[in-house]
C-alpha cells in the first residue's frame, strides 16, 4: 500500500481591484511537509491582465510573481525561513494585486505530480 503524505496548496491570484474581489489563477504553490516539499509554478499571461486592467504595469506583476517560486527555492530573505514559515508567507492574505487563495488540503503520494496537475487544471 502506497504511503500517503498531506499536502497543502493554494491557487496563486492577480487581483488588479482588490475591493471589487475580481481575480484570475495565475499560479499554485504546493507544500508538504514529510516530503520536504516546497514548490510553485506560475504561468502570466500580459494579455489578460490587460483585456482587465489595462492601468497596471504587467512588468510590474510579472516581476512579483516571479518572486513566489524563487522564495519556494530559498532564494532571498525569506527563503531563509523553514519551508512551512515560507510557505505560510506567501499564502497568508495579502492587501495586493498578487495574492494566493485559500488553503486547500489532500494527500499524496508524489507531491510534484499533484503540483503539475494542478497547475494544469488553472
Amino acid at each position: 500500500m502506497p504511503t500517503l503524505h498531506p499536502y497543502e496548496y493554494a491557487y496563486v491570484r492577480v487581483m488588479p481591484r482588490i475591493e471589487r474581489e475580481e481575480f484570475f489563477n495565475t499560479g499554485v504553490i504546493l507544500f508538504c511537509r514529510t516530503k520536504r516539499f516546497l514548490a510553485a509554478q506560475i504561468t502570466f499571461r500580459p494579455e489578460r491582465l490587460q483585456s482587465i486592467a489595462p492601468y497596471l504595469n504587467p512588468d510590474q506583476v510579472q516581476e512579483h510573481l516571479a518572486l513566489i517560486p524563487r522564495i519556494c527555492a530559498g532564494e532571498g530573505p525569506i527563503g531563509a525561513l523553514e519551508l512551512s514559515e515560507r510557505f505560510r508567507w506567501i499564502a497568508a492574505p495579502h492587501n495586493a494585486v498578487v495574492q494566493c487563495g485559500p488553503i486547500h488540503g489532500g494527500c499524496c503520494e508524489d507531491p510534484a505530480a499533484v503540483l503539475e496537475r494542478l497547475f494544469r487544471e488553472i
